[in-house]
């Protein structure tokens, strides 16, 4: 069961080939985020255009890597949504005609399932559990009963988590994408040093709010800091964020009766939340996941790993299919 999957819904242009559920013949990315550091987030007319520059030599890396002919393959799929739609459509398009090229199936793959069902990479089943997709664009919490059989329990109101920690660190000057240097200071910080509110933590629901946050921490700012606040001001941003995201999985987990707990999405290697969440798992006697890495950022290999599970199940997708740039729970969930 070779598929070759292609993912080009954002700014990263990736291929990867895989055999079954857990045999990784190929797994390619080209990031693209030098190129939008300069404008300070990705500008879409400049990640389609890259999309179309490099995809047909990441494919064809891929490809070789794989030691695969496309005639051998058992499937083409692509991320046809949520994202950019210029980008998709690039992607999207490749694999539509390679599909046809190599007289095999499409799969058109969701990319928020490529990343809820990450953690589980290898695996043939997918058990019930909680399933937290924190990430540049999404925060999104399902109550997972099997493949396939997804339902929204909460998402963000507002601006995503990662969202949130990249606008965050350009209001502090750390450039783009921020994520990861904001976690990166808010090692030598003090988490108790600044109270910063948590959006929607006693809402009784199980959405999510970070806008609240990110303007606290703007009027915070505008009143003055010195460099070396930094570090105590990311770290009680950063807890701030990761308290409501691990309060919020570890009640849905109770609510529901599950035993397991995953968490995926760029966001999902967060130090800061890793750690919280795993004290938190030790406690409650939760099992946790964690999408491996080179998984949790965007990437081909999750959508690969979803197609298989689509292809196991006997499904195929016209090549007539459209994009969905925008996220779409009724496709997606039970």
């Amino acid at each position: 069961m070779s598929i070759l999957a292609i993912e080009t819904s954002c700014d990263e242009t990736a291929a990867a080939v895989l055999d079954g559920f857990d045999r990784v013949l190929a797994h390619e990315i080209f990031s693209q985020a030098g190129i939008h550091s300069e404008f300070g987030g990705v500008v879409p007319e400049v990640a389609s255009r890259n999309h179309l520059e490099f995809l047909p030599r990441i494919v064809d890396l891929a490809r070789s890597t794989a030691g695969v002919d496309f005639t051998e393959l058992d499937a083409v799929a692509a991320t046809t949504g949520p994202g950019l739609a210029a980008a998709l459509l690039v992607g999207a398009s490749a694999a539509k005609g390679l599909a046809l090229g190599a007289g095999c199936p499409f799969l058109a793959v969701n990319h928020i399932e490529g990343h809820l069902l990450s953690p589980f990479f290898g695996e043939a089943e997918i058990p019930p559990h909680i399933a937290l997709v924190v990430s540049g664009g999404h925060t999104l919490l399902f109550d997972v009963q099997a493949f396939g059989r997804y339902e929204l329990l909460g998402r963000t109101r507002d601006d995503a988590a990662g969202e949130a920690f990249d606008k965050v660190a350009k209001m502090l000057g750390l450039g783009y994408p921020g994520g990861a240097e904001v976690d990166r200071l808010a090692r030598s910080g003090n988490p108790s040093r600044f109270d910063l509110p948590r959006g929607m933590m006693e809402s009784g629901d199980f959405h999510f709010s970070f806008s609240g946050l990110k303007t606290a921490v703007r009027i915070f700012l505008e009143k003055g800091f010195s460099e070396a606040d930094l570090p105590d001001i990311c770290a009680s941003f950063q807890m701030a964020v990761v308290d409501v995201l691990v309060a919020k999985a570890f009640r849905a987990a109770k609510a529901r009766g599950r035993s397991i707990v995953s968490m995926s999405g760029g966001v999902s290697g967060n130090t800061c939340l890793r750690s919280a969440a795993t004290a938190r798992a030790e406690k409650s006697g939760i099992t946790l996941r964690f999408a491996p890495d080179g998984l949790r950022t965007d990437n081909a290999l999750m959508i690969a790993y979803a197609a298989a599970h689509h292809l196991a199940a006997g499904h195929r997708h016209p090549v007539s299919v459209d994009i969905t740039p925008n996220f779409d729970p009724a496709a997606l969930c039970i």
